[in-house]
């Protein structure tokens, strides 16, 4: 799957990247795209479900940052896109019935939206992207015009109340010298997933084949590289196999949100 629109969209404002979702003028990944702003995962669910979701981010946050819940039946989220409409916003949605994602992806979730319906904003990974380029750490996914890589891991989350499954993670590989960069650099963005989880070994975390990611696209690990792993916002759309709610909708893996706060606002001195 390639990136559409980088061109154009990397270093356009959010409401301008916003304004072309919601047309349909782009479909693809986010990665790369206004380039200094947060980008977020997206939950949607039912108001019955959403204590419980909301209990499984605070147990799980390294893979579920939670940076806003919007109220039952508003789809604006108010502080991070005032005037933003998470029904239309984003390229890709998948949509779960009963835990079981249908097979068509939609581009606009409009005619999907119940009076019921809470959304929950997770911090991204592609945050800190910007960074670590800054720093001179390449990104490959980014080289390569490719979503990143993804995988589910054998790792189980905490469960609360239905939701529960295993931890699913990002790859990006770097040289060993640049490993404790690429720390330094993710550590401080603690609400965008962090600092690695793992380096090295993916059968550590059950993963069996880095060619074949579960979610987004392989790219290539050059000669003397190793993966290094991160916590990622899509370990939800698992549990909602287990919760099994009447019904969901999140974003499709890659295709974020993109807010109005500046990367630098999540940024900490640690």
């Amino acid at each position: 799957m390639t990136l559409t629109g980088t061109t154009d969209y990397a270093t356009a404002h959010p409401r301008q990247l916003r304004a072309a979702l919601r047309e349909g003028r782009l479909n693809g990944p986010t990665a790369g795209l206004a380039r200094g702003f947060v980008q977020a995962n997206l939950v949607i669910l039912p108001a019955a479900d959403a204590a419980d979701f909301a209990e499984f981010c605070r147990l799980n946050d390294r893979p579920c940052p939670l940076i806003e819940q919007t109220a039952p039946g508003n789809p604006e989220p108010v502080r991070a896109a005032p005037g933003a409409d998470l029904r239309s916003d984003l390229p890709r949605y998948r949509v779960f019935d009963r835990g079981v994602p249908r097979p068509v992806e939609p581009i606009d979730a409009t005619d999907l939206w119940r009076d019921d319906f809470v959304g929950f904003l997770l911090g991204c990974s592609f945050t800190f992207e910007t960074a670590l380029v800054a720093a001179g750490l390449p990104v490959r996914h980014l080289e390569e015009h490719r979503n990143v890589s993804m995988y589910r891991t054998a790792i189980p989350c905490r469960p609360a109340g239905r939701f529960a499954g295993p931890l699913v993670v990002s790859m990006r590989p770097y040289r060993p010298d640049q490993v404790d960069q690429v720390i330094e650099v993710t550590r401080r963005y603690p609400a965008m997933h962090g600092a690695p989880l793992h380096v090295g070994d993916p059968a550590v975390l059950g993963i069996a084949d880095l060619a074949r990611p579960d979610f987004g696209d392989a790219v290539t690990i050059h000669e003397g590289e190793i993966p290094v792993f991160w916590a990622c916002g899509v370990t939800p759309q698992l549990a909602l196999a287990a919760a099994a709610p009447q019904i969901a909708i999140t974003h499709s893996p890659g295709c974020m949100f993109v807010t109005d706060w500046k990367e630098e606002s999540f940024c900490k001195q640690v």
